[in-house]
């Protein structure tokens, strides 16, 4: 039951009313909250102008009832149209870095970002670096990865113009203008013809993946987000198997190649019996993200 007007809660409590009423709505989490309770606390927090970490180190503040009433409009707006929170938030976090969000772009979300966050890509990340990031959607991997190592450089592409506006403020909102440079196009189509001097250290990428019979079967919230950012063909390799056929031309020597495909394990062996992987263990589990070294794919 939603809290009369004139009652004030803790932020404790709030969090609780909320959880419990997303608990029983038969929703759909995985954009950026695992379950009601996350999803919860990320709804009131907001209404403090917290962070959902920071807002785990004061429980036990007062939330006024203005606030409660907008954190139950927000839950009863999830509840009703299923949609990302992210985007009825307008923000995200990934990593604990806030990025803009809006049906502009997928909700931000890749293992990948572990392994930058965690320094896991170091190998491939020489001082002065270069570094591609393919599908780039909202920027955020382009953005954690500049934020993480600040002395590389980063070029992020898509195909879609209403995305790369969106990584424009995220990229403006970081004060990263100088450290990475937007390009528009299909894959490869966005990039100058690759030469001596503008191949990459480490090209990565979360790319549409998503095999034909899982897309006819997504949740409501999944439907939410743009079909091009997330459709990958009937195996999900169609985008994968562009990207592999060409990333060689564009990898310096010693360079590799990162990719998500998410629950795509099988798919991806099958299309590429042929190719020695490397697996990346995130939180997730081993079959998630792989990377492969250019000596690999030529």
């Amino acid at each position: 039951m939603d809290p009369e007007p004139s009652q004030s809660l803790t932020l404790n409590q709030c969090i609780e009313n909320i959880a419990q009423k997303l608990a029983v709505a038969n929703l759909h989490y995985g954009h950026g909250a695992l379950d009601s309770h996350s999803e919860a606390l990320w709804i009131a927090s907001k209404q403090l102008g917290l962070s959902p970490t920071e807002a785990l180190d004061c429980l036990d503040q007062t939330i006024n009832t203005d606030q409660i009433q907008n954190a139950m409009h927000i839950t009863n707006e999830r509840i009703s149209t299923r949609k990302p929170l992210a985007y009825i938030l307008g923000e995200a976090w990934l990593m604990g870095v806030p990025f803009y969000c809006s049906e502009q772009s997928i909700v931000p979300r890749s293992w990948i970002a572990e392994l930058i966050v965690d320094g896991m890509l170091e190998s491939w990340l020489p001082a002065d670096g270069k570094v591609l990031d393919l599908c780039t959607g909202n920027g955020s991997l382009a953005i954690l990865l500049a934020l993480s190592c600040p002395d590389i450089h980063v070029s992020a592409c898509d195909i879609s113009m209403p995305a790369l506006s969106l990584a424009a403020r995220n990229i403006d909102r970081h004060h990263l203008n100088s450290q990475i440079e937007l390009l528009n196009g299909d894959l490869w189509d966005a990039l100058p013809e690759p030469n001596d001097d503008n191949l990459f250290d480490l090209i990565i990428c979360n790319p549409p993946y998503v095999n034909a019979h899982s897309m006819s079967i997504l949740p409501a919230e999944y439907h939410a987000e743009p079909t091009l950012a997330l459709a990958g063909g009937d195996d999900g390799m169609d985008l994968i198997r562009r990207i592999i056929a060409a990333a060689p031309d564009y990898l310096s020597e010693r360079g590799a190649l990162l990719l998500e495909i998410g629950n795509e394990f099988e798919n991806f062996k099958k299309a590429f019996p042929q190719i020695p992987v490397i697996w990346m263990e995130v939180s997730a589990g081993e079959e998630q993200v792989l990377l492969i070294q250019a000596e690999d794919l030529r």
